[in-house]
């Protein structure tokens, strides 16, 4: 007798008042990466912040960061302030230049401030 191909569903129950229950987890094994405070995608939100906080802050970032707000001020300044686009691009360009050095002195001093308290360095 031929067997088929077809992928086997999983089964659901259904209870009285009309929801259903799915069983639980029945196939591999999670990876390590998967299983919970590993830090990987089954991490709790505290643990991912608590491990996004601790890492050492970097240019890349801060120049991300002050794009992201340079490109919101031209926008408001365009539309909302009625300025010319020359105007707010140039202003945008000089804040760029301001707000990466800024950043990254405000995430350092941060970083330190929070590993001081922590008694880490």
């Amino acid at each position: 007798m031929a067997q088929t191909k077809r992928k086997r569903r999983s089964k659901h129950r259904g209870t009285a008042a009309g929801t259903i229950e799915s069983r639980g987890r029945t196939g591999r094994k999670p990876a390590g990466t998967e299983k919970k405070g590993s830090g990987g995608k089954g991490a709790t939100a505290a643990e991912r912040r608590a491990e996004r906080l601790s890492r050492p802050p970097s240019w890349r970032s801060a120049i991300n960061r002050a794009a992201i707000a340079a490109v919101i001020l031209v926008a408001l300044s365009i539309f909302l302030f009625k300025q010319k686009p020359a105007a707010s691009i140039a202003f945008a360009g000089f804040a760029l230049i301001v707000y990466i050095p800024m950043g990254y002195y405000l995430d350092r001093f941060l970083y330190n401030r929070r590993m001081r308290s922590q008694g880490k360095q």
